[in-house]
């Protein structure tokens, strides 16, 4: 019986202002029990409605949030590869990814994978793909790096010497198809990034060829060609940097929103260009 007066839509008193305090005297406090509140609710003549109404209303959360989890990733994930970046590319006898591990882990990783929980907590399920990929990632290359995981020590040909590990044939090989899984995955982002804006485009193109480069430079190590291999890294770092000025260029133009600065930067919308399946269904519906 409960269950039914729960589950009925009670229709009556919705012309009622409930602003002007029609029922002074159902203030609940927290001396108040469950039972004699419930019943208070049901017999004021308030609305009552059913769990699944309720579950939809309360409990699930809106898909076009303001974007503050996005800003906190994006900012992280800048802070990993700018660094990279330019080490990449050697500049000021930069050399040797290891030396930024730490960021990594913690801006890369953390950040990009706890934006990660949060876009799936709000339900925005391509934000959440994004950043757990790029949070993977940032995390795996991190790990890789470190002895202790003993990623390039299992290659090693001395044993008292793990580094040697890196010049492998089977690391840089095996290590190579990371990097291309990579440029597919961000080749398919990019593809995706057509309905956002051009900066973001921009970034995830880059990334494509980034890693394409990173793909071709370890195969080369892997094939003695250590001369080539320098030269994709180079070319690999040259792309990272267009996309670190992307990156920093959106960053700015979304915090200058946030405070309401009196200018705003252009990120380039492309949303107008391709419409999507809905807008199309819309569209076609207002003609007919």
């Amino acid at each position: 019986m409960a269950e039914n007066n729960q589950n009925h839509v009670v229709e009556e008193h919705l012309e009622k202002d409930f602003s002007r305090n029609d029922y002074p005297d159902e203030h609940l406090g927290a001396h108040v029990d469950a039972d004699h509140a419930l019943n208070k609710i049901r017999t004021a003549g308030s609305i009552s409605i059913s769990p699944e109404l309720f579950e939809k209303i309360y409990l699930s959360p809106q898909n076009r949030v303001k974007g503050e989890l996005r800003r906190t990733c994006l900012i992280g994930f800048l802070l990993a590869l700018t660094p990279l970046s330019c080490i990449l590319m050697g500049w000021r006898g930069a050399s040797g990814a290891s030396a930024n591990v730490g960021a990594y882990y913690f801006c890369g990783g953390v950040l990009m994978l706890l934006g990660a929980i949060g876009e799936w907590i709000l339900g925005n399920s391509f934000p959440c793909v994004v950043f757990a990929s790029f949070g993977g990632f940032w995390t795996s290359f991190g790990a890789t790096l470190t002895p202790d995981f003993n990623a390039y020590g299992a290659f090693a040909t001395d044993p008292s010497n793990p580094a040697s590990g890196l010049q492998t044939v089977g690391f840089n090989s095996g290590f190579g198809f990371l990097m291309l899984s990579m440029a597919f995955m961000c080749f398919l982002f990019t593809i995706l990034a057509l309905r956002t804006n051009l900066c973001f485009v921009t970034i995830l193109g880059t990334l494509c060829l980034l890693f394409c480069m990173l793909a071709g430079a370890y195969w080369q190590t892997s094939n003695g060609n250590l001369d080539t291999a320098r030269h994709l890294q180079k070319a690999g770092g040259a792309f990272s940097f267009i996309t670190i000025c992307a990156g920093w260029w959106v960053m700015f133009a979304i915090l200058l929103v946030a405070i309401d600065f009196p200018f705003q930067l252009p990120v380039g919308d492309l949303s107008h260009i391709i419409k999507g399946k809905s807008e199309k269904r819309k569209a076609a519906g207002n003609v007919v």
